[in-house]
């Protein structure tokens, strides 16, 4: 499955994630018919290459036609989106990638009258809703919404339908997220990882006054999801809300990059310049291998290499019953191993190390099983390498008939033998036979080249 990497040293904004998407291959065109679908008025798109801090990109724009209208006459006029191929246009471009010039996202009641043409969520939604955009960009479009509603509900002690967002800052913000929706389908809904997320210091001034970095919304969104972030010493917003919003719905995993192989990368612009690194989101589009990445080491031999993921419990109070009927229902669930170890534990209570070896993907489904069906109020997860010997199946012929052997193959000789257990198992019923006689009987006739050395 593909995947989309983002490196979050320079931060992220709505804007600067579509610029990154089109700049991989998500063509602009298609972004713009597709946008056209939803009844919203008054913008104009703007989407041309740039170089930001050496580093060529897409600048990713969104344009009130009041901004740009000479004519006071046509401020209503339907939007249309201009994707231009040049750095020249007739008017400034500074949609930028901080608050001090990008509206405030909400604030106060739905309705009130100190923010007269805002829309709330219950809005937004209907609007995404009623449109004739793919079911799923609609569903994950609503879903980074909810993700800025709830946020600033909290905030501002009111429930997330009645959070308004400003005229400007809601065109923008609908804009953005549906339009990175649009661009994630375009490209085929690949997985989404990312780095460390990375905010600056300092101040921002919003309708409320004079707050510190990172903004509330922001900072609200990401704990919300539990998304760890840190500080570097660039003096202004990195991380807006929108970028917060993106983040904390679409990615699946944080962390450095593992076994990724790029197949193309893209650049999304920001506005300003900072005084630490360029200003932009890096996105790589590429495939993530099954294991872990080769070495010389890993080389020196033929052996299979690959990844589980471990998930462990410590548990005192739980019947001996329930504890085996988790094991037969992890393994019927495809769990690779289900074990559980003698553990001695506070106040020198006997207990049990449960612990399930799962993939990657089913992690999350044997974590919720664990916590359901057990006494479990918590469980441990780490990744774990696995080395194995290249397996052969053999079917030898024994005096009771045939049965089959599991051989290990290590630098193309034989480590490991093992008659598998079910083929003994039903041999040994149909012959009538103790199950031990199978398993030496196959041992005796497994040929000398396929024994192991």
């Amino acid at each position: 499955m593909s995947v989309i990497y983002l490196d979050l040293a320079s931060g992220i904004s709505g804007d600067m994630f579509v610029g990154a998407l089109i700049d991989l291959g998500a063509e602009a065109a298609a972004i713009e018919r597709e946008l056209a679908k939803l009844p919203l008025e008054g913008y104009h798109l703007h989407a041309r290459p740039g170089v930001k801090g050496g580093i060529a990109g897409v600048k990713f724009d969104v344009h009130l036609v009041a901004d740009h209208s000479a004519n006071p006459s046509r401020p209503q006029e339907r939007a249309h989106s201009h994707f231009h191929s040049s750095h020249d246009h007739g008017h400034p471009h500074d949609h930028s990638h901080s608050t001090e010039t990008e509206p405030p996202h909400t604030h106060g009641p739905a309705g009130s009258a100190g923010h007269p043409g805002g829309r709330n969520f219950a809005d937004i939604g209907q609007l995404i809703t009623a449109s004739a955009l793919s079911a799923w960009v609609k569903e994950k479009s609503l879903a980074v919404f909810r993700r800025l509603a709830v946020a600033e509900g909290k905030i501002h002690g009111m429930p997330p339908e009645e959070v308004v967002f400003h005229e400007v800052g809601a065109v923008d913000s609908i804009v953005d997220i549906v339009g990175a929706c649009i661009g994630l389908e375009l490209l085929d809904k690949p997985r989404l990882l990312a780095g460390a997320v990375v905010e600056g210091t300092g101040w921002i001034d919003c309708a409320h006054g004079r707050l510190p970095l990172p903004a509330p919304a922001t900072l609200a969104v990401l704990g919300a999801r539990g998304i760890p972030l840190s500080q570097c010493d660039e003096p202004k917003e990195m991380v807006t809300p929108t970028g917060a919003a993106l983040l904390a719905e679409l990615v699946d995993e944080f962390g450095p990059m593992r076994n990724l192989t790029a197949r193309k990368i893209g650049f999304g612009l920001g506005s300003r310049d900072h005084q630490s690194r360029p200003n932009v989101l890096r996105a790589i589009l590429g495939e993530v291998m099954a294991g872990p990445a080769v070495t010389p080491s890993s080389l020196a031999h033929d052996w299979e290499i690959d990844t589980v993921i471990v998930l462990e419990t410590n548990l005192d109070d739980i019947s001996a019953e329930v504890l085996g009927w988790l094991t037969d229902q992890a393994l019927t669930a495809g769990a690779l191993d289900v074990f559980h170890t003698p553990i001695q534990m506070k106040k020198n209570r006997p207990g049990v190390l449960l612990s399930v070896l799962c993939a990657e993907g089913d992690a999350d489904k044997f974590s919720e099983m664990i916590l359901r069906q057990t006494t479990a109020f918590g469980v441990r997860r780490y990744r774990a390498e696995r080395r194995k010997l290249r397996r052969e199946f053999l079917p030898v012929v024994t005096p009771q008939g045939e049965v089959t052997v599991k051989l290990g193959r290590l630098d193309g000789r034989v480590a490991q033998a093992a008659p598998e257990f079910e083929s003994c198992r039903r041999l040994a019923e149909t012959a009538q036979v103790p199950l031990k006689e199978i398993y030496e009987a196959a041992y005796r006739a497994l040929p000398v080249e396929y024994r192991p050395h």
